[in-house]
């Protein structure tokens, strides 16, 4: 699968991966989304982030998951 939203640049936020290469961690947007945020709340909290960038966020963290285990101590 292909992101093209989503960059990693060792230059920009130490290289973790980024909202267009804009210094917004995909990792800030997802917390957003954790913590039941609205894409409308989002977007005008931050007006350079687009509707599109939601969305590819959301398929690339559903991307990482099929690829990552991780044990859950219950």
């Amino acid at each position: 699968m292909r992101f093209e939203r989503i960059t990693a640049n060792p230059a920009v936020a130490t290289g973790k991966p980024c909202i267009r290469n804009l210094r917004f961690p995909v990792s800030r947007l997802l917390g957003l989304l954790a913590a039941r945020e609205t894409t409308e709340s989002i977007l005008s909290a931050y007006p350079y982030l687009e509707a599109e960038d939601i969305d590819e966020v959301l398929r690339y963290a559903a991307c990482l998951s099929e690829d990552e285990t991780i044990e859950l101590n219950w």
